[in-house]
Order: C-alpha cells, then structure tokens, then sequence
C-alpha cells in the first residue's frame, strides 16, 4: 500500500482540476490511497477577488509537518514567468526541518503544471520544480512516453516527459483538454505504481 499526496496551488482553478485528475489516476492502483491537499493563498482577499482567484476550493490547506507521511507527493503549480509561483515556493521554504531530519529522502516527487500559452515556460517550470525535490532527496518521476498522448500533433495541448502540463490561454478561457487531463491521469497511475514498488 502507498500513500499519495497530490499538493497543488491554483489561482483560477486549471491546476485544481489537473489535480483531480492526477488523484484519479493514483487512486487506480490497488492498495493505493489518495489526498489531495492545496498550499495556503498569499494574496490579500480584497486582491483576489478583484483578480478572479478561486477562492473557494475543495481541497484542504495542507501543513508542512504531513508531507513525511505521504510515500508519494505529487507537485501542482501555475507557471510565474518560467518558475512555480510563490505560493508553492512559499510554502517549500517552509520544508527546512524535514529537509534537515531527511524526512523525504526516498520518497517519490513528481510535477505538473500550467501556463497561459504553449511557449510560457512548461519545461522550465517543471525542472527547475525538480532542483527542489532533489535537495529533499525525492525519486523524480515524470510522464513518460508510453502515454501516447505525449507525441499527438492533431491539436495543440500540454504534456511533456518531465510532467503533465495544461494551458490556460491568456484570458484563462481555455480548460485543460481531454488529452492533458489523460495525461494528468496518467502521470498519477505511475507515480503510484512506482510509489507501491519502493514502499508497499
């Protein structure tokens, strides 16, 4: 049995869905269970609301301290010129002391992402993700191409090798697509697959 955390942060709910669909490809392997947390919002309510944010989402704020009983977490962010955005970055500030009691060494870590357009810094989002999860000592796992989805050229869509990607268009108009969230699903099945090999 594996235990999967998928932690994600989302301003206008395209990664919360992401997220949905990455614990439903988790939850698919047996013996697998699956929370789906968010990390705490940084902008001023009376902000947010005038920008749009989602406010109001399902998932529970998570704390720091929870993420040492998880064998797999599973990172979700929005793309901020090129990196995660500072919520996420915020909150992984916040992980010295598992980091200096190596509480996540071996565990396995893995990302996915959205931007506004296809060129809005997918692939640099997601490595530059992975440096952190590396200091923690993580197994990174990414979405691999056995997903045939990942070398579609019929439309344009999210999706690399190093994780799950949507886009959002520069509106936020556009919601991730059959193909993304298959991909989302995907990623999560193998995380957990891989999660349950190196703990159950």
């Amino acid at each position: 049995m594996a235990r999967v955390l998928v932690l994600y942060y989302s301003s206008y709910g395209h990664i919360e869905t992401m997220a949905k669909a990455i614990a439903e490809g988790a939850a698919s392997v047996e013996g697998t269970t699956v929370d789906i947390r968010r990390v705490p919002e940084l902008v001023p309510e009376e902000i947010a609301q005038k920008s749009g944010i989602k406010l109001n989402q399902d998932a529970p704020v998570a704390t720091v301290e929870e993420l040492a009983s998880y064998d797999a977490i599973i990172f979700g962010t929005p793309t901020r010129f090129g990196m995660m955005a500072a919520q996420m970055r915020n909150f992984l500030d916040q992980t010295g002391g598992l980091w200096f009691n190596g509480k996540l060494i071996g565990k396995v870590g893995s990302v996915f992402v959205s931007t506004a357009t296809q060129h809005g810094g997918q692939e640099s989002t997601l490595l530059s993700f992975h440096t952190t999860l590396l200091h923690h000592g993580m197994v990174i796992v990414g979405l691999p191409y056995s997903f045939q989805g990942q070398t579609t050229l019929s439309e344009v869509t999210g999706g690399s090798p190093y994780g799950a990607t949507t886009l959002a268009g520069g509106d936020g108009s556009r919601q991730p697509s059959a193909n993304e969230l298959d991909g989302a699903r995907f990623q999560g099945r193998h995380v957990a697959e891989i999660a349950t090999k190196l703990h159950g």
